[in-house]
């Protein structure tokens, strides 16, 4: 079983170049460009989308969102991960959603009030989903038009 993943292992690297692959990060995403919606209500409630970070050297990863008062959040609770650096170096990103990407800004969320909308949107997705607010630190980010 390991020998068959280390084959494919290369394959999968090839096209992380391209965009994440399942849990590994990849680099520029492709796709159309749209202009941000006004309306993400196509978009449902959540889902897995990719996020593209760092314009210069683009960085790319699967994540899942949540629409929170009709924006898209992105949310890595409370671990500093590689996109959250990015994201603090230049919150300039790219969003793609079902192949369209939409570039965007990531706003860190501090406000009380929106942690705990985002708070029980997210807790209500998932038994396994812990609630964000009462974490010493959280990284949380509402997306929005550059």
């Amino acid at each position: 079983m390991l020998h068959r993943f280390l084959s494919l292992l290369p394959v999968l690297i090839a096209f992380g170049c391209n965009g994440p692959v399942v849990l590994l990060p990849g680099g520029k995403l492709d796709g159309e460009t749209r202009p941000v919606p006004t309306d993400w209500a196509f978009a449902g409630d959540y889902g897995t989308a990719q996020l593209e970070t760092r314009p210069g050297d683009p960085y790319s990863v699967n994540i899942v969102y949540t629409i929170v008062d009709g924006s898209p959040f992105i949310n890595a609770g409370d671990t500093e991960t590689k996109w959250v650096k990015n994201i603090a170096a230049d919150s300039q990103v790219r969003f793609r959603l079902d192949g369209v990407l939409y570039d965007m800004r990531a706003e860190r969320v501090e406000n009380p009030a929106t942690i705990a909308a985002f708070a029980r949107a997210w807790t209500s997705q998932s038994l396994f989903r812990r609630n964000p607010g009462g974490l010493e630190a959280l990284w949380l980010y509402r997306l929005v038009p550059r």
